[in-house]
């Protein structure tokens, strides 16, 4: 029988209990005269059993309903799915507790599927090459795996230390990266960094996620993949030149030994010429970054290497351009060069192009600064491979000829995005 009709007929029955009582009491009244209050009085004593046996019988039923419900409650607060109910008694509460039980197995179930799905992307996270870490709002590292834990703290324990005190046993440079917040291309003791950097939240608060992937490995296999591609390109290129070089000549040849065709043989020889000075930039570009000379350095002043590329690029200054520097001049002007061109490439007003000048206590530090496009992951990852470029006819050498002048004066260059838009390219040269 269901609680509610339980209720409605305990309730029907103690009212036609208190009815019967009154008659009772003016029956006896109407009999045996008696005071007004000794009436009610009796008619009290008649209904109260059944009163009474009444309340009991809905407390029973309410306290039963309270106490599993309550039981069920605080097990599903504390994360505990597996208390089952009792399905009996009436038909609402038994339909109650099934209810509960179906979404505690469905609950359960889900977290299960959770659960192994957590296991199999840990799995995936801990054989990963690249760096892993979580870190809270309080800079707190909450998850990392094994790859993190070898590069930031030589395969110690990272979860639940602050980042900033794991990051005192890596280089400065990393250390700087590591602090931002976006992503980062640096190179750094003959090994090659690529930091990724996003923010989300978790449980309402907005947590860092980093990603730290070593890219030396894969930068030398590209390396040979496209000095292979340089080598069929170069050798493309040569017998483009040779073949119409044997052709004109001779075609000059003929041209001498016929009288009349003796108009053609300054034509012939201009197109000679052509050919051949083509062939020679083409080669030069090359030859420039295989026969990189060792840097002839001098103690020199920033405004002595800006002064020659002013004239080529314009760009705004930041910082003290009488500061020194123990540089080879002509090629810290190439580095320039090469990078402001770069910055103006990029779609970046020229307004917007600024070369800073700073200085640590150890380093003098340069960069330069852009509002363009940007780069992809993707391009940022291969931009200090030799040859690759996405500008249409790029040689691809020139941030990869930058990066070999600077670890030639025993530097390190790091390329970064910018909040907003555009690159930052920022050299670090022993003073």
């Amino acid at each position: 029988m269901r609680l509610s009709t339980r209720i409605i007929l305990v309730c029907a029955a103690t009212a036609i209990a208190a009815v019967a009582a009154s008659f009772a009491a003016a029956e006896v009244d109407r009999h045996w005269p008696m005071p007004q209050i000794a009436v009610w009085a009796l008619a009290a004593l008649l209904v109260s059993p059944v009163v009474i046996w009444s309340a009991r019988i809905l407390i029973s039923r309410v306290t039963e309903m309270h106490d599993d419900l309550g039981n069920a409650l605080r097990a599903t607060r504390d994360g505990d799915y597996s208390l089952r109910l009792a399905v009996r008694g009436d038909a609402e509460i038994a339909e109650l507790k099934s209810l509960y039980n179906q979404l505690a197995d469905a609950v359960r179930s889900g977290r299960r599927d959770v659960q192994n799905k957590e296991i199999l992307l840990d799995t995936i996270l801990q054989r990963t090459p690249i760096a892993v870490v979580l870190v809270d709002p309080a800079g707190r590292v909450i998850y990392s795996n094994s790859t993190a834990r070898e590069l930031l703290a030589a395969g110690d324990r990272l979860d639940g230390r602050l980042l900033d005190d794991i990051t005192t046993r890596v280089d400065q440079s990393l250390r700087d990266l590591l602090a931002s917040k976006d992503d980062s291309l640096l190179n750094l003791d003959e090994e090659t960094f690529h930091v990724s950097q996003r923010t989300f939240r978790l449980q309402a608060q907005e947590h860092r996620l980093l990603l730290i992937e070593r890219l030396t490995p894969e930068l030398r296999r590209q390396e040979v993949t496209v000095w292979k591609k340089a080598i069929r390109i170069i050798n493309h290129e040569i017998n483009n030149s040779i073949a119409p070089i044997s052709s004109l000549f001779h075609s000059a040849r003929r041209a001498q030994e016929t009288p009349e065709h003796h108009h053609r043989i300054g034509e012939i020889y201009g197109l000679i010429d052509e050919r051949l000075a083509f062939l020679r930039t083409f080669l030069e570009s090359y030859a420039t970054f295989a026969r990189l000379p060792q840097p002839r350095k001098q103690r020199a002043r920033w405004a002595d290497v800006l002064d020659a590329v002013a004239p080529l690029y314009p760009f705004r200054v930041d910082g003290d351009v009488e500061s020194e520097a123990l540089i080879d001049v002509a090629q810290m002007q190439q580095v320039l060069i090469n990078l402001v061109k770069n910055a103006h490439e990029s779609g970046s007003g020229p307004d917007a192009v600024v070369v800073s000048i700073k200085r640590s206590a150890t380093d003098a530090v340069i960069s330069v600064l852009d509002r363009g496009k940007g780069m992809s992951g993707e391009v940022m990852r291969q931009a200090l491979v030799p040859f690759y470029s996405t500008k249409p006819g790029g040689t691809g050498l020139g941030v990869a000829l930058c990066n070999e002048i600077v670890e030639a004066h025993g530097g390190r260059m790091r390329l970064a995005a910018r909040e907003g838009g555009g690159i930052t390219v920022t050299c670090w040269l022993p003073l």
